[in-house]
């Protein structure tokens, strides 16, 4: 016997226009169900040391194990997949890792790209990388499954999962200097960033730094503003005004909606391709460097003393935690999910929603070709 999911039984019941209507409604939120269904169950799959692959570092058999993890996925969803492979000596580690490219549709045609690093880092403090960057990949590969039948008519969407990222960049820049060494950078109309996507407090969009980015050339840098300002009308239009993504304000150091060079973007940039860069943090905190970023929430868990007067610490030389996620022991599925109940998925969803949204029909987004 064949059991159907409760949103299409309503449809088999009467053939009237409105309930017609209300099965069309019904089977759109099925589509946005089973999207947020999957990509809390890559997060699982990847992130979790019982259910899954756990911690990722760069050279490491598990980071291996995420690539081809993350190969078969866009196999599965009928995607063109490349492995990009690439050799790297830096931070005192020599070794291998690689790239892994799906594409699907017409390459011809004006490519954005949506990238995300799989490797992880600070094993030994307890990290698995969940946030930092294993939301990022479990949310571009739902996108990649929901858009199988969803390409924009003219853009081509090309995802990559950049590997060892937590020491240089390393996978994003050798895949940029790839493209400028073969010439194939002018057909790149835009890079996406997704890096450490869920678990901070607010879920914010950045342009690249009106300031180029040290080792850049003044002459090709990029900071156009209008994927940014794209991704803000889609999350509008998904989350409604008041759950949008954040456009932090005016920082020192930090002009309004702009972000520094310590993730994928920044060879992008550097070559001269427009970029935005989805990351949860909370920029209102007073951090151990600033109003830098780098505090990701002010849970209590996170603190040794938060001062909510000033948004700082409440003993600068005390502290220890400074609300940060990434690359410590909270960063694990397991102590998020008891920090913060609901919130990983819930970010995790809305992004996956929002690209989906944008990705589908660029045009309606993006300023005139």
């Amino acid at each position: 016997m064949k059991y159907f999911h409760r949103s299409v039984l309503p449809c088999l019941l009467s053939s009237s226009l409105l309930l017609v209507t209300s099965c069309s409604l019904s089977s759109e939120q099925a589509k946005k169900d089973n999207n947020e269904t999957a990509a809390y169950t890559y997060l699982k799959e990847l992130v979790s040391p019982t259910e899954g692959i756990g911690a990722r570092e760069a050279g490491t058999i598990k980071e291996q194990q995420t690539a081809r993890y993350i190969k078969t996925k866009f196999e599965k969803f009928g995607y063109r997949v490349t492995e990009q492979n690439f050799s790297y000596n830096s931070r005192k580690m020599v070794g291998e890792s690689k790239n892994i490219i799906a594409e699907f549709g017409d390459v011809t045609k004006p490519t954005i790209i949506l990238g995300a690093h799989y490797d992880s880092t600070a094993m030994k403090t307890g990290s698995m990388g969940a946030t930092d960057n294993g939301a990022g990949v479990a949310a571009m590969l739902a996108i990649a499954q929901a858009l199988t039948t969803k390409m924009p008519n003219n853009y081509s969407i090309r995802f990559i999962a950049f590997g060892a990222e937590e020491i240089g960049l390393q996978g994003s820049n050798y895949y940029v200097n790839d493209l400028l060494t073969h010439n194939k950078l002018d057909n790149i109309a835009a890079m996406i960033n997704f890096d450490t996507i869920a678990g901070g407090d607010k879920v914010y969009v950045h342009s690249a730094h009106t300031q180029a980015y040290d080792n850049c050339k003044n002459e090709t840098y990029n900071s156009d503003t209008f994927m940014r300002n794209a991704l803000l009308k889609a999350s509008i239009k998904v989350l409604g005004e008041q759950n949008k993504y954040v456009i932090h304000p005016d920082y020192e150091g930090y002009p309004e909606g702009v972000t520094g060079s310590w993730s994928d973007h920044a060879s992008f940039a550097c070559a001269g391709i427009p970029i935005a860069y989805v990351e949860s943090t909370n920029f209102s905190i007073n951090g151990q460097n600033g109003f830098d970023g780098y505090s990701q929430s002010t849970a209590k868990k996170l603190w040794t003393c938060y001062d909510k007067k000033t948004s700082t610490a409440c003993d600068n030389k005390a502290e220890k935690n400074w609300g940060n996620i990434w690359h410590t022991q909270f960063d694990r599925l397991d102590k998020l999910d008891e920090i913060f109940p609901g919130r990983v998925k819930q970010q995790l969803n809305n992004n996956v929603e929002v690209l989906i949204e944008l990705l589908a029909d660029p045009d309606k987004y993006l300023p005139s070709k």
